[in-house]
């Protein structure tokens, strides 16, 4: 008889591509979906869905019974927040409801989906690790400030409570099924576009977003209870980033390098202008603060205790760019 495990995010970018590697594990999955979600990363897919919210526990505490492991994936993810409580409930009083209910149901084993926001980060530029030093007081903007409380939670339940959860902290996932797309998708169709003609210095941890679901099976398989594990891959400038991309679609890089205080202005602006239109501005004043420090990370300790793995930078950049284009995007 398979396991039986209950999944939230499934149909986002990182849960579909936990939920197809569950499937393919043997796992029945029980998926937690709003009811007018774009479902279309579930097309195909055997799944039972349970239509309800994260922040509403009524509607999915009876489907947690007779589910044997829980992963929470699903998070409220944008760089633009112009209402922060909205957020809060779904990642931070959303994750307790959830891990609450879980323990009710007897949930024998919970991966729980945090994120590398929730980490320190070294001002030399060097990678950081999971017990990087961090306070909340480094957490820029109201989704990172979201993830750290959130993860604060699921420590403070597993120690307090028994929460039998293990914790992984993906870095920037990239590759197909990227529908919104997420920042970092959009970076890449504007590049592909030739809508980035110019950047400015900063560096990310990148990696195949299939790579990270397989961290998260590891986790499953061979996590020590209350431990985190960054799920990552490689450290490249965003400079490096373009590169890749522009030499793989056959268009010169950029060259300019643009101070982040002559962005500012803009930000100040697109903001305003989101406001008053709804759409979601291109920069931020957020996202120029997080891009004061390289967001490097190293994966040693998922590689020594998960065998975790991830693939070439170029190879993740790869399969990103055929599914965007295949899909219309670029």
């Amino acid at each position: 008889m398979p396991e039986t495990t209950f999944l939230t995010g499934s149909t986002g970018f990182v849960g579909a591509a936990v939920a197809r590697l569950l499937l393919a594990k043997g796992h029945r999955v029980r998926a937690l979906s709003r009811p007018h979600n774009d479902r279309r990363n579930l097309n195909g897919l055997d799944i039972e869905i349970i239509e309800g919210d994260l922040t509403q526990p009524e509607t999915y505490r009876d489907a947690l019974k007779g589910c044997r492991n829980l992963f929470h994936v699903a998070a409220d993810y944008r760089i633009w927040v112009p209402n922060a409580a909205a957020m809060n409930r779904v990642n931070i009083d959303g994750t307790r409801s959830l891990m609450l209910a879980a323990l009710d149901a007897g949930i024998e084993r919970i991966v729980y989906t945090s994120s590398v926001a929730t980490l320190g980060l070294h001002k030399d530029g060097t990678p950081a690790r999971e017990d990087s030093p961090v306070a909340f007081s480094d957490m820029v903007g109201v989704y990172k400030q979201s993830k750290y409380l959130a993860e604060e939670e699921v420590s403070r339940l597993i120690a307090h409570h028994n929460l039998p959860a293990v914790i992984v902290n993906p870095s920037t996932p990239i590759g197909p099924r990227d529908i919104k797309p997420t920042p970092t998708g959009r970076i890449i169709v504007d590049a592909v576009k030739g809508r980035m003609p110019a950047y400015v210095d900063t560096g990310l941890n990148i990696a195949h977003v299939d790579d990270v679901a397989m961290g998260h099976w590891l986790a499953f398989e061979r996590g020590k209870i209350g431990e985190r594990y960054i799920l990552g891959g490689s450290n490249l400038a965003l400079s490096d980033i373009l590169a890749i991309i522009a030499d793989i679609v056959g268009r010169p890089a950029p060259k300019i390098k643009l101070p982040r205080a002559a962005i500012y202005p803009v930000a100040i602006g697109m903001e305003i202008a989101a406001r008053l239109t709804g759409w979601e501005p291109m920069v931020t004043r957020d996202a120029l603060r997080m891009a004061k420090k390289k967001m490097y990370f190293s994966t040693a300790k998922a590689e020594r205790d998960l065998g975790y793995r991830a693939r070439p930078a170029r190879e993740a950049i790869e399969d990103a760019i055929a599914w965007f284009r295949a899909e219309g995007y670029c």
